[in-house]
């Protein structure tokens, strides 16, 4: 097993050749789960003006307390129309102007009818111009992941287009002349074919905009026209085909079709015979049929190829730690990744972890990675996962 790569020899090789996609603007509205290009600053100071925190009364914190006389009120979106002078109040509601003069609200519950009211320090209740941020100042960095918290505040912040990396097109051919579509019946020696569906949610989620492939028979030519299509796309997904049977023929017309082979066979379990292509700037993962060898390679491998291509600055895999269940023999020779449930800080690796047993692994919520080496880990040792 000496001439298999290592996972971060493989990942190094991936990410090397993942380079992030041109930009484009996109709508405030439509960012999230978007990676920005550059840097987006704020247009306005936030709060643009000083606002009030609370319902009450705007005035002099010098006048307080006492018996004041309420000259106008101020609402949201709608300022008192004269200063605050000595001795007086303006009424005001949350989220609106104080108003000049004033430098203190009191709240409405601290006043006595309507105008005597308590004690307040300068500042109290008052939400300071540029208190959040000043215009100008860097909202959001490049490289960053965009979720509803960081559009909510450039959209507050008064940016309405930002410029993020375009999606990867990421195309998905599933091979093999015993797969039929899921809800037909099957002949003697015939499975559903679900790779096609796992990773196309796979790369949904992981941000691509995805094309999934008529499957393939193991046929050389139908083979060699769908991977041609395939090799339209920024990212190309085969399933099955890349092990070194007399059917296995992706590998084959991927040199035919002038890819370059950048490695093949990786020393993971599950997922050893994986294979990583590049050409014209095409990213091609050859993922072995199996449906968990298929789900390891893309979170290993796939996952981060899609966040570089989209500029992240972190494109992972983003592991975890948390304690082992149960004491767990090493392979010698590869690292792996078993299924398992995690439930708090624990980790429970489940019964039945062949590559072919994809129903097994819909009841894990994590991939425990047990590194390469004699003996065990022992239950209670921590340990890395990826959350799937």
């Amino acid at each position: 097993m000496s001439n298999l790569l290592g996972i971060g020899e493989a990942l190094a090789l991936v990410l090397e050749r993942a380079r992030a996609l041109p930009a484009e603007d996109v709508p405030i509205g439509d960012a999230a789960g978007r990676v920005l290009a550059a840097d987006a600053h704020a247009v306005t100071d936030l709060p643009p003006f000083d606002s009030s925190a609370m319902d009450g009364y705007a005035v002099r914190a010098a006048d307080t307390p006492g018996l004041l006389s309420v000259v106008g009120h101020s609402a949201a979106g709608r300022p008192a129309s004269r200063r605050v002078e000595q001795r007086e109040a303006v009424e005001i509601s949350t989220g609106a102007v104080v108003p000049e003069g004033a430098d203190a609200v009191v709240p409405v519950e601290r006043t006595k009818g309507e105008v005597e009211v308590e004690e307040v320090a300068a500042g109290e209740n008052v939400r300071v111009r540029g208190g959040d941020v000043r215009a100008g100042d860097v909202v959001a960095a490049a490289g960053e992941l965009l979720g509803p918290t960081q559009v909510g505040a450039l959209a507050a912040a008064g940016v309405g287009v930002v410029s993020c990396a375009r999606r990867p097109r990421a195309a998905v051919l599933a091979t093999g002349t015993e797969l039929r579509p899921p809800g037909s019946p099957l002949a003697a020696g015939e499975i559903y074919e679900s790779n096609s569906v796992l990773l196309r949610a796979q790369l949904a989620e992981g941000g691509a905009v995805v094309e999934v492939l008529q499957s393939v028979s193991d046929d050389e030519a139908a083979t060699r026209a769908a991977v041609e299509r395939g090799l339209q796309a920024d990212v190309l997904i085969t399933s099955g085909g890349v092990s070194v049977g007399p059917h296995d023929l992706v590998r084959g017309v991927l040199a035919d079709l002038g890819a370059e082979e950048i490695f093949w066979r990786v020393a993971v379990k599950p997922g050893k015979p994986i294979a990583f292509a590049v050409r014209d700037g095409t990213l091609v993962f050859g993922l072995p049929g199996n449906p968990v060898s298929s789900l390891v390679g893309f979170e290993l491998y796939v996952r981060p190829a899609l966040r570089a291509l989209q500029g992240e600055r972190d494109p992972g895999p983003r592991y975890a730690s948390a304690t082992l269940a149960r004491t767990t023999p090493r392979n010698r020779d590869r690292d792996e990744f078993l299924r398992a449930r995690r439930e708090g800080d624990s980790l429970d690796p489940l019964e039945g972890q062949g590559s072919h047993m994809i129903v097994r692994a819909a009841l894990a919520n994590a991939l425990v990675h047990i590194p390469r080496g004699d003996g065990e880990v022992g239950a209670g040792a921590r340990v890395d996962y990826l959350s799937i």
